[in-house]
């Protein structure tokens, strides 16, 4: 009785060690998804971000350029009317 008790004993410490390696392995393989994920994350916000402030940098170039297109226009109307006025 005493070799089945001693055996069953060692038999739970072998299982025992066997869950740990087996949780530990689990718990390695779940960090580096959570590592991968937080990469593909972090790549996907800065291509977002590059892409928002490559559209924020060609909406102020065709405002500046509609802003320039307006003055010129305004400028050669009142050029107009001055010349227009002295005649």
């Amino acid at each position: 009785m005493k070799k089945i008790l001693l055996s069953f004993a060692a038999l739970c410490l072998v299982a025992s060690v066997y869950s740990c390696r087996e949780t530990a392995n689990k718990a390695e393989e779940a960090a580096d998804a959570v590592e991968e994920t937080t990469k593909e994350a972090g790549d996907a916000v800065e291509e977002k971000v590059e892409k928002a402030a490559e559209t924020l940098k060609e909406a102020a170039e065709e405002a500046a350029d509609s802003l320039v297109d307006g003055a010129t226009k305004e400028v050669e109307k009142a050029a107009e009317d001055l010349k227009e006025s002295m005649n």
